[in-house]
């Protein structure tokens, strides 16, 4: 016998419609600085130091740091709604800086507020 979980509840009971919508604000923003940072790293790095060639650093750079800090609004507007304690706040925030892990916050943090 199978169970679904109602979407609009998590194990903590209902997800606001507020709460729904800075959730997938956050997701598709952690996404899109996650994406930025690997390019960063993976493909601008490199041309800039191994092809002497930094054009794409100049596009890619200040364009991660742009939605970095859209990144941060969304975790905060997340948070704020949330009201999860401050360090969970800076961690998540942190993730947008570490390859990677902004991939695993947003799941995790998908998974603590929905139970998928």
């Amino acid at each position: 016998m199978t169970s679904s979980a109602d979407p609009a509840t998590s194990a903590t009971g209902p997800v606001s419609p507020a709460v729904r919508g800075a959730l997938t604000r956050y997701r598709v923003i952690a996404y899109i600085v996650g994406v930025m940072l690997l390019l960063l790293l993976f493909v601008a790095m490199p041309l800039k130091y191994f092809a002497d060639n930094p054009s794409a650093m100049n596009v890619i750079g200040p364009m991660h740091g742009f939605l970095y800090v859209v990144y941060l609004l969304g975790t905060f507007d997340l948070f704020r709604r949330v009201r999860w304690s401050f360090p969970r706040l800076v961690l998540t925030a942190l993730a947008g800086t570490i390859p990677f892990l902004s991939f695993y916050a947003e799941r995790k943090t998908t998974h603590d507020l929905l139970g998928r």
